[in-house]
């Protein structure tokens, strides 16, 4: 059975264990979406704490689709050489390196909610909630505009030397958006039933992959469920997994909510189910996400096979090295950087 200090090779990509850096919005930026220091130091603590692969946050295909003014983007070349550096870092001390693509869609700007300098798109004119801006609903054109961003954006990352994207179809942001029938009432071919609603996603991933070499994995983030009534359940996210992996998509990151002003209900590894019902009825690599917090508990995960990747969030906040702490705790040898030893070649924590 496979464990959680295990190799996986996704297409020509490995990753030294099965521990992923959740992409968690930071929120520093520069307002032209360049990433900063604080974002190499960031990214690159995890990287030298052990993780397997480090997602960097949702970084913007356009500048209308920022979920603040000072998110990460892609939508320039002038923002290549900043994320390059922190890949160059990172791959120094063995981490692969990803990148969240994103468009927040009807979210965009949410500290304003939704008033933001440029006017918010989404499949439908329903705004988020109350005393939101009510978006745009975007006409073919506007759809082909956002295909092109995500293009452009899948371009610049493989410049800036990254290892894997992820779309961000997940907490109601433009693709989620366009997946969940909450916020899609579009009577065209991009509404409807599930065949429609996917299309968009479909669209993104062909041209994607189009551009991002065959070499490389290409990950898409869902929810997994909108927990409100009417909106998509897990089967709705396996199929859509299903769909998708069929166009190249080699992993679902598995992932909930955000379509709807709802609170989820949260218990230690409450999503878990969630990547095991895509990874089995989607037949589709899936990551975990969600109060993953103990090494044991993540070993299990990947020991049953519930999912192919753990993807940590506040865990890797609290503690940049939990990956290295976890090989220790359980009883997997693990190699501290020579800068954290001791002198006297003694490892600044006696290896098993």
């Amino acid at each position: 059975m496979p464990h959680l200090f295990d190799p996986l090779t996704i297409r020509d990509i490995t990753f030294r264990n099965r521990i992923m850096m959740s992409p968690m919005c930071q929120y520093v930026a520069r307002t032209d979406g360049r990433a900063t220091d604080w974002h190499l130091v960031h990214y690159g603590s995890r990287a030298v704490g052990g993780v397997g692969l480090v997602m960097i946050e949702a970084t913007a295909v356009e500048s209308r689709g920022r979920i603040s003014a000072n998110d990460l983007g892609l939508w320039s070349d002038e923002q290549i050489e900043p994320l390059a550096r922190i890949a160059r870092f990172c791959h120094e001390h063995g981490a692969a390196v990803g990148v969240q693509l994103a468009h927040a869609g009807r979210k965009a700007w949410s500290s304003a909610r939704g008033h933001g300098p440029e006017a918010p798109v989404a499949p439908s004119a329903i705004p988020f909630d109350t005393d939101w801006r009510t978006p745009e609903a975007l006409d073919k054109a506007g759809i082909d505009t956002v295909v092109t961003a995500f293009t452009d954006a899948a371009v610049r990352a493989e410049k800036a030397g990254l290892d894997v994207i992820e779309i961000h179809g997940a907490h109601g942001y433009l693709v989620s958006e366009f997946l969940s029938p909450l916020a899609n009432q579009r009577e065209d071919a991009y509404g409807g039933d599930h065949a429609g609603r996917v299309r968009l996603a479909e669209r993104i991933t062909d041209r994607v992959r189009d551009v991002w070499p065959e070499t490389k994995p290409l990950f898409i983030r869902l929810s997994c469920t909108d927990w409100a009534s009417g909106g998509n359940e897990p089967p709705d996210a396996a199929l859509f997994g299903r769909i998708l992996s069929g166009h190249g998509v080699d992993l679902v990151d598995c992932s909930s909510g955000g379509v709807v002003a709802t609170r989820p209900r949260v218990s230690p590894g409450y999503q878990v189910p969630f990547a095991s019902c895509v990874r089995l009825e989607g037949e589709v690599p899936t990551a975990a996400v969600g109060l993953i917090t103990r090494p044991e508990q993540a070993d299990a995960i990947i020991a049953a096979e519930q999912a192919d990747l753990v993807a940590l969030g506040r865990s890797l906040l609290r503690n940049p090295y939990w990956a290295r702490h976890a090989a220790r705790s359980l009883g997997v040898a693990t190699v501290w950087p020579a800068s954290y030893q001791v002198i006297g070649s003694i490892p600044a924590y006696p290896e098993r």
